[in-house]
């Protein structure tokens, strides 16, 4: 048989249908509410300690300010790694061990895995009210128990093992960089003595141009000493091959003037320059020539100043024969001086140019090995930077803490959670939710209805039976229901 719901229509049916079913109700009501009740009385307190921290970053190298995290990330990094710390199975159980068991325990073994798990359970960190996980350099170490002065000491005993595994966390992490960077240092060190012995072999092949290949390398554009020495050597080996063109020249016109003395008077003056006697003897020349000129113009041939003029010109022509032999032999001297002149600066000027040559050849192995050295030369400054600082870091971790406690742990004037009036009025409510529903769930049955109210006979007549509820329409369905059974 299908259950019937009936149709509430105002809240005035609901509380007259609750009136006709009270004892649904008033029951679970009163059993919930005195079961709540003897949970109140019976339910031992829960304390919760509190201490509260405050976390610094390392003073050691770090470039901001000393104490201070650089970035929030920073510090929530460290505050979740003393969370999961603080939750660790050694912390809590060496914080149990220095506690003990608490009062009345029986126990062989303490503690057991059970009791570090529900101290785990009991544990949290927590910020500031108001405040985000990781945000403030203050938070709180929360640990609850049943007892107020093991809860204290169970807060007190947690923080000073958190700040001591937090410095042997540290002072592991720290030994670990200095571990890596020890072996940093030794490769970096290694690698610098390979391109340091490298560079110089170089250096030692180069010998005595080294300067001129460091300047090479230093300096593109400027001017080495062996580029000015090779630029002044072009410039003298220019005026000697231009002295010894002239003193060819030079003799080549003195030889034929040698075989023809008339040749002598056309010989140009720049040439006869190198050749002062020569050039007055032919001045001399052409000037006896002109006064013989001028004498036989006006005199006879065997005047005797005809004949001394001829004679003084013979004495010229002899002297200046005389002297181009002289000359010839001077000449010929300075050309040997030049030729080995212009052999000796052309010698230089090829083992000068040879000298740049071999040293533009090295000159990029040796940029690189430079380069090189002076990159494996910063790697290793820098890795023995970070060495120092990781020794730096590993002594702090030995000798302070980064974890500042904030008076002494309090676990306040009351438990927490809610106290006993609030449990039983809490079993009141929930009580009368059980018997209100209950009640809803159980009135619509058919039998029901017929048994209390008595309104329902085999014939289906309700006429003579005065209807004590004020459910009309629900009766008038029932009672048609009736009818077709």
């Amino acid at each position: 048989m299908n259950p019937l719901s009936p149709t509430v229509s105002s809240p005035r049916e609901v509380l007259a249908l609750l009136a006709s079913y009270r004892r649904r109700w008033i029951v679970p009501a009163v059993i919930v509410t005195a079961l709540a009740a003897l949970y109140a009385v019976v339910r031992p307190g829960v304390w919760e300690a509190s201490q509260a921290l405050v976390l610094r970053n390392e003073a050691a190298g770090t470039e901001e300010a000393v104490g201070k995290f650089g970035q929030p990330e920073q510090m929530k990094t460290v505050q979740e790694t003393l969370l999961e710390l603080a939750r660790s199975p050694r912390v809590l159980s060496g914080t149990l061990e220095e506690v003990g068991p608490p009062s009345g325990y029986r126990g062989q073994c303490w503690p057991t895995p059970d009791e570090v798990a529900e101290l785990r359970e009991a544990v949290k960190l927590v910020p500031p009210k108001g405040a985000e996980f990781g945000k403030t350099e203050v938070f709180y170490v929360k640990v609850r128990d049943r007892d107020r002065g093991r809860a204290l000491a169970l807060a007190s005993a947690l923080c000073a093992r958190l700040e001591s595994e937090y410095q042997s966390l540290r002072d592991a992490r720290a030994k670990s960089m200095v571990d890596e960077l020890e072996k940093a240092v030794h490769l970096a060190s290694a690698d610098l003595r390979e391109a340091t012995h490298r560079l110089a072999q170089i250096e030692t092949d180069v010998g005595s141009d080294l300067a001129e290949l460091r300047l090479l390398c230093e300096s593109n554009s400027g001017e080495s000493a062996l580029r000015r020495s090779a630029t002044e050597i072009r410039n003298e080996l220019r005026q000697a091959q231009a002295a010894l063109k002239s003193n060819e020249e030079l003799l080549a016109l003195l030889s034929e003037a040698r075989a023809t003395p008339g040749r002598l008077v056309a010989m140009p003056q720049p040439l006869l320059e190198s050749q002062p006697a020569l050039k007055r003897l032919k001045d001399g020349l052409i000037d006896a020539q002109l006064g013989t000129a001028q004498l036989q113009g006006r005199m006879s041939e065997e005047h005797p100043l005809v004949i001394a003029a001829r004679t003084s010109q013979a004495e010229i022509d002899r002297r200046l024969s005389e002297e181009l032999d002289s000359a010839i032999a001077g000449v010929q001297a300075d050309l040997r001086m030049n030729r080995k002149r212009v052999a000796m600066l052309e010698a230089q000027l090829a083992g000068i140019t040879g000298q740049l040559n071999r040293l533009a050849a090295i000159r990029a192995p040796y940029a690189n090995e430079v380069a090189e050295t002076r990159k494996r030369s910063e790697l290793l400054e820098r890795a023995v930077q970070r060495l120092a600082d990781a020794r730096a870091s590993q002594a702090t971790a030995r000798a302070a803490n980064l974890i500042t406690r904030l008076d002494v742990p309090d676990a306040g004037a009351r438990p927490v959670g809610p106290g006993p009036v609030a449990i039983v009025l809490a079993g009141l409510a929930g009580g009368l939710v059980m018997g209100f529903g209950v009640v809803f769930l159980t009135v619509p049955s058919a039998p029901a209805v017929t048994e209390t109210r008595g309104a329902c006979r085999v014939n289906g007549n309700t006429n003579g039976y005065r209807e004590a509820t004020p459910f009309k329409a629900a009766l008038k369905q029932l009672s048609n229901r009736c009818h077709r059974r």
